[in-house]
């Protein structure tokens, strides 16, 4: 193995760590809250659509039911998130660091 070899090995190793540097301080905590903050829509989205599944009558429910078939994948994790979430508040705060 030569001497150019070698530096260009090392060279290669220290873009792959220095990319891993990266992504580990700016752009994953960024995709983080991007990805909580989407989940929150959806949970806004999905509990405005069913909330009769949390005892909240509703009068929209029977025009919403048409969207179940649709939505049935995603419906028993959502329900299983929103029984497991403490509050909107500290989920919140965990965003921030409270």
């Amino acid at each position: 193995m030569t001497l150019a070899e070698r530096i260009d090995e090392f060279l290669d190793a220290l873009k792959i760590w220095a990319r891993g540097l990266y992504h580990g301080m700016l752009t994953h905590p960024a995709y983080e809250k991007i990805e909580k903050e989407a989940e929150d829509l959806e949970d806004a989205f999905m509990l405005a659509c069913f909330p009769d599944a949390f005892g909240i009558p509703s009068p929209v429910s029977y025009y919403t039911a048409e969207l179940l078939p649709f939505l049935s994948d995603e419906f028993e994790a959502w329900q299983r998130r929103m029984w497991d979430r403490d509050s909107l508040v500290e989920r919140k705060g965990q965003q921030y660091h409270f």
